[in-house]
C-alpha cells in the first residue's frame, strides 16, 4: 500500500510517499513545497495544487493521510493553512485517493505513544520506524512522513 502524507501550509507544504509491504514501511519520496512570501494567496494555492497533482500522478498513491488543523492564536495563519488543506483535499479527491485526516495528537500518540510529544521525539520515531540514517531537514516534511506512517499503522496493522 502506498500512501501520500500531507502537512498542509501555504509557505511550506510538506508531503511524503510511504509504502508498506510485508509489514515494512519504506519512504519512497518526500519534500516540501515552498511558495514565495508576499505572493497572493490564490497564486500560492494554485502552485500547491499543481505540484500536488504532479506528485500524485508520478507516484500513484492509493490513499492520503492529511494532518488536521490545530488551534492557533494567529487567525490569519490558520485561515491560509485551512485554504492549503482544502486544496490538498481537492487534489486528492480529483485523483480518486481515499482520504483520512489525523490530528497532531493522533499522530504523536501513534508514533511515540505520547500525545504531547515534541517534534524531536516524533522525528526520532520516524527515523527508527523507517530505519533511515538521515531525516529530511524541514519539520514540515517530517510531519508529512509521520502522517503517512500513522495512517499505515492504524489502517494496515496486519499485512
Amino acid at each position: 500500500m502506498k500512501v501520500l502524507g500531507i502537512d498542509p501550509g501555504t509557505g511550506r507544504f510538506g508531503w511524503a510517499i510511504v509504502k508498506k509491504e510485508k509489514g515494512k514501511e519504506t519512504l519512497i519520496d518526500c519534500g516540501c513545497l515552498e511558495t514565495p512570501a508576499r505572493t497572493d494567496l490564490a497564486i500560492r494555492l494554485e502552485i500547491i495544487f499543481g505540484e500536488l497533482n504532479r506528485i500524485i500522478k508520478l507516484h500513484r498513491p492509493a490513499e492520503a493521510a492529511i494532518e488536521d488543523l490545530f488551534f492557533a492564536t494567529n487567525r490569519k495563519t490558520v485561515m491560509s493553512v485551512a485554504a492549503a488543506r482544502g486544496v490538498a483535499l481537492l487534489a486528492c479527491q480529483v485523483n480518486k485517493l481515499k482520504i483520512s485526516s489525523y490530528t497532531p495528537l493522533q499522530i504523536k500518540s501513534s508514533l511515540t505513544g505520547y500525545g504531547a510529544a515534541d517534534k524531536k521525539q516524533v522525528a526520532f520515531m520516524v527515523k527508527q520506524i523507517l530505519k533511515i540514517k538521515e531525516l529530511p531537514h524541514l519539520d514540515d516534511t517530517i510531519d508529512a512522513i509521520a502522517a503517512a506512517l500513522t495512517h499505515l499503522s492504524n489502517t494496515y496493522q496486519i499485512e
